[in-house]
């Protein structure tokens, strides 16, 4: 099927427009601020764009405080992803502006993630777990395709594969990997996890979190000894610590499995 592009097109003239009649409409409102209509307008617009700003600020508040007191906060839980959502790509451009590598900055909204989902304490079933990972972990001479099914994997050891499958079944949860966002996300409409523990790149984990909000992720962030996308790697210690916090409400103190006892040691 071929894509239209003036439907892009359109939407960022339309985009343009209405910044341009906001900004239009503000100065006549200012310019002509003597008629009482304009007037009551005038209020109503201030008083939207400060309740708007308010309620982000809220958000931000919330969000230091939950991470302060290691404290979750349920009520406040929608307002933080608000500001969270709404703030992060201006925050990324502003780190890029003043010098700060936007990798770093994605790093650190896993992070924030992580200790909020940290926070709530979850206590949830193995079977409604989902442990997502990227395609790139897949040994790259590996003949069998496993992103259809992950079951086709022959436990080599030649990549951290082997190593999620021994969790997953060591614990009773999904499994599953994905080569990009749109089958990640086919991942979790077709298992309905309560909880995803994700390995993936600083990008990929920022949006893939940002994606299925308020679903809680805990996420991981892959290492690239070859470079991005070719023959990863994880900790798996990291991902067990992250399930069985998922299973018990609180961070282990020990593990099921010793790191000596995965097939695969990067």
């Amino acid at each position: 099927m071929k894509t239209r592009k003036r439907l892009f097109i359109a939407l960022l003239v339309l985009s343009l427009g209405m910044i341009g009649g906001l900004v239009f409409s503000g100065w006549y409102l200012l310019v002509h601020r003597d008629i009482w209509i304009n007037q009551v307008l005038l209020i109503a617009l201030t008083a939207f764009i400060i309740g708007f700003l308010g309620l982000v600020s809220f958000g931000i508040f919330s969000l230091v405080l939950t991470l302060w007191s290691s404290k979750t906060m349920p009520t406040l839980q929608n307002i933080m992803i608000l500001a969270t959502n709404m703030l992060f790509p201006l925050a990324l451009s502003l780190g890029q502006a003043v010098g700060i590598d936007k990798e770093k900055i994605r790093a650190s909204f896993v992070a924030v993630n992580n200790q909020l989902v940290h926070n709530r304490g979850l206590k949830v079933n193995p079977g409604d777990i989902l442990i997502l990972a990227p395609h790139c972990l897949q040994w790259s001479e590996c003949p069998h395709k496993i992103t259809i099914n992950v079951n086709n994997c022959r436990r080599c050891g030649q990549c951290p594969i082997s190593d999620l499958h021994q969790l997953a079944e060591t614990y009773g949860i999904k499994f599953a990997v994905a080569t990009g966002g749109t089958l990640a996300r086919s991942f979790v409409k077709k298992h309905h996890p309560k909880a995803i523990v994700a390995v993936a790149c600083e990008r990929d984990l920022t949006s893939g979190i940002q994606d299925v909000n308020p679903l809680p992720v805990m996420g991981i962030l892959n290492t690239r000894p070859n470079g991005p996308c070719y023959n990863t790697d994880v900790d798996i210690v990291e991902v067990e610590m992250s399930i069985r916090e998922i299973l018990s409400g609180k961070r282990p103190m020990s593990l099921v499995i010793r790191n000596k006892d995965f097939a695969h040691t990067p």
